[in-house]
């Protein structure tokens, strides 16, 4: 692991000094815009393997949203395609968010950051206006327009590595500068994760920490600064963590999930039924036993416990392998952009991507404690599937210029 870490960094290097020698010379992409410099090139291996990923991911999604929340919707009285009608309507709203992600300039993108961002952080305050904000599970981090429940967290994941990306790039000279960068990188962090946090978010602040952090390695900040930032992050979270006597719970009941599958780990223990249950092969679409109601939130926060238990071993392996190729290829579209702010922007999301999944999926598997934060392309939530498309359609468009 450790040869694999020093590669990377080595990779990292070479590609910052590529650029660099592009930004001196004069010869870089930035005399001709994007979508003129590679319109005759055809799109790269990473191109086409991330698409491949993001469209079997949706669509195996839909297929296990419905399979995971249509029995308990019946025994509720309700239409069994209640979840499915509301994803596939997010789905189609996604694949416009993407198509756009995709075809735009990012330099476009890149012009918007600071408004983008600025409405993104204003957006995290609507969950606290009365008959708009909804409570979840202590968590005040939703609201309601109409028949529409939407997550401002997850909009502001597109802002802030957008919004990284835009920094780094225009103080490539100064990156040593702690007035210049290093201050204004920590504050983007603060600002983000803090107001998921004031909202009792923590899932979503861990993302976009890391968000911001995984862009500022990947845009060359030093070690040691940006050390020092993800220890200060990692103090402010475990204060979080131990100001609560709720969630101070959630974590030590990790060390005893059997003991407290009655209590504080009853979604665990049944999501680890639920995969015992699939076996190798499986029990088949629609055959689960956990999403009968033992399974609380089977078709959002837990529904990769249903994948395993629907597809088994191998197919839940299969959508970890999808994850992983999706990061892979993402930091490859990276080490291989024609700019720095496409560099750092698909860095950041890929590090948004593998971050995610791992705390989702560590969750239930009992290996880290539930947040709530949704699995990308599968969970039922409107927003966090159309963020999570536009979020893969920026990292196709840089894929599309890579060379």
């Amino acid at each position: 692991m450790n040869t694999s870490a020093a590669t990377l960094k080595d990779r990292r290097r070479l590609a910052l000094q590529r650029l660099e020698a592009q930004r001196r010379s004069g010869l870089g992409p930035r005399r001709v815009p994007h979508s003129a410099s590679r319109v005759d090139a055809p799109p790269t291996t990473a191109f086409y393997v991330i698409a491949l990923v993001v469209v079997v991911f949706v669509m195996l999604g839909l297929v296990m949203v419905l399979s995971a929340s249509a029995t308990a919707l019946v025994n509720e009285g309700q239409s069994p395609f209640h979840y499915f009608n509301r994803q596939l309507l997010w789905t189609s709203l996604g694949a416009v968010g993407m198509g756009l992600a995709v075809r735009v300039d990012y330099d476009f993108w890149r012009r918007l950051s600071v408004p983008m961002l600025i409405v993104a952080l204003a957006g995290m305050a609507l969950p606290f206006v009365p008959q708009v904000g909804i409570n979840v599970d202590g968590a005040q981090a939703w609201i309601r327009i109409g028949p529409l429940t939407m997550q401002p967290s997850e909009l502001l994941k597109v802002a802030v590595v957008i919004a990284a990306a835009d920094l780094l790039s225009r103080r490539i000279l100064v990156l040593h500068d702690s007035r210049r960068v290093l201050a204004p990188i920590a504050l983007l962090a603060a600002a983000a994760s803090g107001a998921c946090l004031v909202q009792g978010d923590l899932g979503a602040a861990i993302v976009l920490g890391a968000i911001v952090v995984g862009a500022a390695f990947v845009g060359g900040v030093p070690m040691f600064p940006l050390s020092v930032i993800t220890a200060s992050a990692l103090a402010t979270t475990a204060l979080f963590v131990v100001s609560s006597e709720r969630r101070m719970a959630r974590f030590t009941a990790l060390a005893d999930i059997a003991g407290q599958k009655d209590h504080q780990s009853y979604q665990t223990w049944q999501g680890f039924l639920s995969i015992a249950n699939g076996g190798i092969l499986g029990s088949g679409v629609g055959e689960g036993k956990g999403k009968l109601g033992y399974l609380p939130l089977a078709h959002s926060d837990f529904i990769f416990a249903v994948i395993a238990d629907e597809l088994g071993l191998i197919g839940a392996f299969a959508v970890l392998g999808g994850f992983a190729l999706l990061v892979y290829f993402g930091i490859q579209t990276a080490l291989a952009a024609p700019d720095r702010f496409g560099m750092v922007l698909a860095g950041g999301i890929s590090v948004w991507f593998a971050v995610q999944t791992i705390v989702n999926v560590g969750g239930v598997t009992g290996l880290v404690p539930v947040t709530g934060l949704t699995l990308p392309f599968f969970s039922a939530g409107g927003t966090s599937l159309f963020v999570s498309m536009a979020g893969a359609g920026l990292l196709l468009n840089v894929a599309r210029r890579a060379g």
